[in-house]
């Protein structure tokens, strides 16, 4: 156990570390906010040194700073060498966070690993990509002839390009030489279908 003579110490040096600053010190626990009390909670569960932290929606009450805050703090911890096990139905907030997801449906286990493992056992996964580059036009006539591609859909204030495609591994094959042949000044390449909200959607319908 801890000796009580190093409560003191310890309670400060946990307090500021998850950010609750001396001006809070004095206030009953009953004084603090729901997301204050988070804080709380995080400190009460660093005392006796864990190896492995299991969280329940951490970020709980939080406002957008706190949430970084606490995010912030849990990468330290990771760092460290902590293991920690989130719960939590925000899925967005644990995007940068997780190295590894585990989803539930109704109690059972339906999908884990890392994401981009889980994408990849959807044998019929329909990723969505968007590119900006200086001509959206000429990509789409480009794509038009790509057996992959399901559909697409041109914004041009935004020099975008927003478009499907099955069999992604194929795809991807051939992708870069695609780019570069068409002579296109690429400006940024991204995909909506990674995100966690998204794989979830997928292996719970």
């Amino acid at each position: 156990g801890i000796p009580r003579t190093a409560f003191p110490e310890l309670g400060i040096r946990l307090l500021k570390r998850v950010k609750l600053g001396e001006a809070h010190w004095k206030k009953r626990l009953g004084q603090y906010s729901k997301g204050m009390r988070q804080r709380v909670k995080l400190a009460q569960a660093l005392m006796h040194s864990p190896d492995l932290l299991i969280l329940d929606e951490p970020m709980n009450g939080l406002d957008p700073m706190g949430r970084q805050d606490i995010a912030d703090i849990l990468k330290s911890l990771a760092h460290e060498g902590i293991s920690i096990i989130i719960s939590s139905h925000i899925l967005a907030e644990l995007e940068s966070l997780c190295k590894n997801v585990m989803i539930l449906n109704w109690g059972r286990v339906i999908a884990s690993g890392a994401k981009n493992e889980i994408r990849s056992d959807l044998s019929q996964w329909a990723e969505e990509l968007s590119v900006r580059c200086d001509d959206p036009q000429k990509l789409a006539r480009i794509l038009f002839e790509e057996d992959h591609v399901l559909g697409f859909d041109i914004q041009k204030e935004e020099q975008r390009l927003d478009f499907r495609i099955k069999n992604p591994s194929q795809f991807y094959q051939n992708w870069n030489q695609l780019l570069q042949d068409s002579g296109l000044i690429v400006f940024e390449i991204s995909s909506k279908s990674q995100s966690l909200n998204q794989i979830f959607n997928k292996v719970t319908t």
